[in-house]
């Protein structure tokens, strides 16, 4: 399709949806939202107060003939049956992170989407900042020299005790919610060829993940520092560290809209601080999905195959860093089990993350 805008379903009332991707697509001038659906007939009529749209369940957005895309919110357990679903529908697919649980339900995302020659994107809006282009670019023009090491941490305070971030059968816990995004950054930096060498993860008493790190070093040998959480000071940065020099971003995954991102660049005798344009990348995630859509773009081919890649490798590495990791239980100091397979946050930005 091209000219019109694309007229998208969100199927899921989701916290992300009400407060940052609905506001997204209703200010982008490419998209429409046309109807909102949950299980929750209440809930779903007062999203569709909010941004006047209609209110429908899932059976009945997905039946809709005027639905050219669909949005989905839901936890990531839930992905494959409804992104199936949307997909076999004919909608085109804008899938929240991860795009799946596990990578079998990613690799049959993007095989369903390829089969009904339709679009499929993760919306993993930081990776649409321009911020990290500079820093890429930066990289690549030798502004730090070769590149030495990489650390990347995202970790926010407790949430409420009902949240179903906390329920392992949705796909719950820090490490796909939170700990996925510094897992991006490396391969948006250093490439898809990511091994994960080492790994831990802490639990709390429901045996959720609530926290972890991982060690993974990339094809050309440069070692990746990733640390994430529920249960922690708020942080969201990283470092890339090169032969002659570093770059630091800090605020790197969730700023506020109007947010001013501060790039240091340091080196051996001198340290710079770029302040960057702000950006709502939000909205340029979603743009960029509703661009892919009217271009005529189908997953796994020509620019969505990387896009398809690249998700099914993230979801591919968490799994690689759960099969690797010790796991230290809920109260359990030092216990050690292998396991089987900066302080305050801007409220904004936190709430961005919410």
């Amino acid at each position: 399709m091209t000219g019109a805008a694309v007229r998208v379903g969100v199927l899921g009332c989701s916290a992300i949806a009400w407060r940052r991707t609905l506001p997204a697509l209703r200010a982008c001038p490419d998209t429409e939202v046309v109807a909102v659906a949950s299980r929750d007939g209440a809930k779903a009529e007062r999203f569709a107060a909010e941004f006047g749209t209609d209110a429908t369940d899932y059976a009945g957005l997905l039946a809709r003939p005027d639905v050219d895309a669909v949005y989905l919110p839901l936890p990531p357990a839930l992905h494959e049956r409804w992104g199936v679903a949307a997909l076999t529908a004919g909608k085109h697919l804008l899938v929240e992170k991860p795009l799946a649980a596990d990578p079998a339900a990613a690799r049959a995302l993007v095989s369903v989407a390829d089969d009904a020659g339709l679009v499929l994107r993760e919306n993993f809006m930081f990776l649409h900042h321009p911020q990290h282009a500079r820093v890429r670019d930066l990289m690549i023009g030798g502004r730090i020299g070769g590149p030495r090491a990489l650390r990347a941490a995202f970790g926010i305070p407790p949430l409420p005790d009902a949240d179903i971030r906390y329920d392992p059968t949705l796909g719950g816990g820090a490490l796909l919610d939170v700990g996925v995004y510094p897992l991006r950054l490396a391969q948006h930096l250093l490439g898809d060829d990511l091994r994960v060498t080492g790994a831990v993860l802490h639990q709390d008493a429901r045996g959720v993940d609530v926290g972890g790190a991982a060690l993974l070093v990339s094809a050309t040998g440069v070692p990746v520092s990733v640390e994430f959480g529920f249960r922690h000071a708020y942080g969201s940065r990283y470092e890339l560290w090169g032969s002659t020099g570093r770059l630091l971003l800090d605020r790197a995954f969730t700023p506020p809209p109007g947010w001013q991102p501060v790039l240091r660049v340091e080196e051996q005798d001198h340290a710079e601080e770029h302040t960057l344009p702000a950006a709502d990348q939000f909205r340029l995630s979603v743009a960029a999905f509703a661009a892919a859509v009217r271009a005529g773009h189908r997953a796994g081919h020509g620019p969505e195959r990387a896009w398809c890649a690249a998700a099914v490798t993230t979801v591919e590495l968490a799994a690689a860093v759960r099969a690797a990791a010790v796991t230290i239980p809920a109260g359990a100091v030092g216990a050690l089990v292998p396991a089987g397979g900066q302080g305050a946050a801007d409220p904004a930005e936190l709430s961005a993350w919410r």
